[in-house]
C-alpha cells in the first residue's frame, strides 16, 4: 500500500537526494542488488559510512535489504513513486560502473 504523498515526506525524500553519494548508491542499485562490501569499494569510502548512507536510504523507503547470513544486499523499492518517477532520468556514472566490475567486494 502506497501512502498519499506529505510535505514532510517529500522534504526528507530531497534531503536524502541532496547528497551525492546516496545518489552515487542509487545509480549502482539501478544496475542491480549490492552487498555493502562491494559498496564499499566501489565508493572507497568506509563500511561505516556506507552503512549510514543506506540507513537514511531504508528510512524514506528508497531501498530494501535483504540478509544472507553474515550479509546484508540491498536493491531499490520499485515501489516508491518519486523513486520510480526519477529514475528514467538517472545519469549514469561510468566510474563506479566501472570499479563494479572490478570490485572483489564480498567474495571469501
Amino acid at each position: 500500500m502506497v501512502l498519499a504523498p506529505s510535505f514532510d515526506g517529500l522534504s526528507e525524500d530531497f534531503k536524502v537526494l541532496s547528497d551525492k553519494t546516496r545518489l552515487r548508491i542509487i545509480g549502482l542499485l539501478r544496475l542491480k542488488e549490492q552487498c555493502v562490501c562491494d559498496l564499499t569499494e566501489v565508493l572507497q569510502i568506509s563500511q561505516p559510512g556506507v552503512s549510514q548512507h543506506m540507513r537514511r536510504l531504508k528510512q524514506v523507503g528508497f531501498v530494501k535489504e535483504r540478509k544472507d547470513g553474515q550479509w546484508v544486499y540491498y536493491s531499490l523499492n520499485t515501489e516508491h513513486p518519486l523513486l520510480m518517477l526519477l529514475l528514467p532520468q538517472w545519469p549514469a556514472h561510468p566510474e563506479d560502473e566501472e570499479r563494479l566490475l572490478q570490485s572483489k567486494g564480498c567474495r571469501v
